[in-house]
């Protein structure tokens, strides 16, 4: 297994602490695994098993990987930078920027607000294309490059009953990012890409970052991910497709996500006024298997350390590419882990979840120790 590799100078045993960590998750069902912990900008990095099962070749240290829902982050910080410059109002409806749009069913865009679509308040039911029902490597390369547009996503939700009127529960949806994403080319006259990349890529240098729009390609160095598509049939790379909506398409690095993460809790991306909107948070008890009470803010969540006090997170994961992270609310501390699964359709995935959590706690806390 490939050995520790330490960006800059740090303990020893923090840094086989993590290993040790990285080794146990990757156990529960990995191909690969990388973790990086960065604090105060001085990273480490470790790795276990391969880039690809296809090549055997060790991770690499600067792996690009498909954060999935961890993008719905970037698109929150984006609209409440709008929010901050007041062009966005939290208490605007959907239908005040995009009429007509979400309508049939009981799903009525003049009575969800753009809070609600960041919070997963809304009620909205979730979106599924062919793709996601592809039980065979046949449906999944016929299905992977068709390009769906937002408003055809939106379409496919609609036609279910909400799963709560607006405001009145908690249920996670992608469906509010999609339409987060065209309110913001609605706002800003320019696809939500580009809004994020001017905001927060380039600002920040996330030289790894990559949002790529209709692109199915996962750039090299890349952390690829394989998925039996039924319980029993082969494994199926299902790293390359197209995956261009607001609310999982970003392909990172740990390094660039703690980086983001860092600068958005240590308050240079946002406002105070819509930092601490964004804090405020509904409990998400459906996690509650995994985290210590977690809560969903405005794509931001959080959760309690088994050291005491609180850390800030989304992670993410589309089928086998997962993504977990977590970040002190000084901004200072992130770790970010991403795992390429080897589960199977059927398979719980908690002990996994588990696992990555312990790793960010471990580290977090050994900081904090230390």
């Amino acid at each position: 297994m490939p050995s520790v590799a330490v960006a800059v100078a740090a303990p020893d045993d923090h840094a086989a602490a993590l290993q040790r960590d990285v080794n146990a998750l990757r156990a529960t069902g990995a191909s690969g695994v990388l973790a990086e912990s960065s604090v105060s900008g001085r990273p480490l990095a470790v790795r276990a098993g391969v880039a690809d099962p296809a090549t055997g070749r060790p991770v690499p240290w600067n792996a690009r990987h498909r954060i999935a829902s961890t993008t719905k982050t970037f698109v929150a910080t984006v609209v409440l930078q709008l929010v901050g410059e007041g062009k966005i109002g939290l208490a605007d409806t959907v239908d005040r920027w995009l009429p007509g749009l979400v309508a049939g069913n009981g799903n009525d865009g003049r009575e969800i607000t753009v809070r609600q679509l960041l919070g997963h308040t809304s009620g909205l039911p979730e979106y599924e294309t062919p793709m996601e029902r592809a039980t065979t490597a046949e449906d999944f390369r016929r299905e992977r490059f068709h390009a769906y547009r937002p408003e055809q996503l939106i379409a496919m939700a609609v036609r279910h009953r909400p799963m709560f009127a607006p405001g009145k529960g908690w249920g996670y949806s992608n469906t509010n990012y999609v339409l987060a994403g065209m309110i913001i080319e609605k706002v800003t006259g320019a696809p939500w890409q580009q809004a994020v990349h001017e905001r927060l890529v380039e600002p920040l240098g996330l030289t790894g970052t990559v949002i790529p729009g209709t692109s199915a390609d996962l750039p090299s160095p890349r952390l690829a991910a394989y998925r039996r598509l039924r319980p029993g049939g082969p494994p199926v790379d299902v790293s390359t497709f197209t995956a261009g909506h607001a609310d999982a398409s970003i392909i990172s690095t740990p390094r660039d996500v703690n980086r983001f993460f860092g600068a958005l809790l240590g308050g240079r991306l946002l406002k105070a006024a819509q930092l601490r909107q964004m804090e405020t948070t509904e409990p998400a008890t459906p996690y509650a298997a995994i985290w210590d009470e977690p809560g969903y803010g405005l794509g931001l969540m959080k959760r309690r350390l088994p050291c005491g006090g609180w850390v800030w997170f989304h992670g993410g994961g589309w089928w086998n590419a997962i993504t977990d992270n977590a970040v002190t609310p000084d901004g200072r501390h992130a770790v970010t882990v991403a795992i390429a699964s080897t589960l199977e359709p059927g398979q719980d995935p908690t002990p996994q979840a588990k696992a990555s959590a312990a790793l960010i706690d471990h580290a977090l806390c050994a900081t904090r120790a230390g």
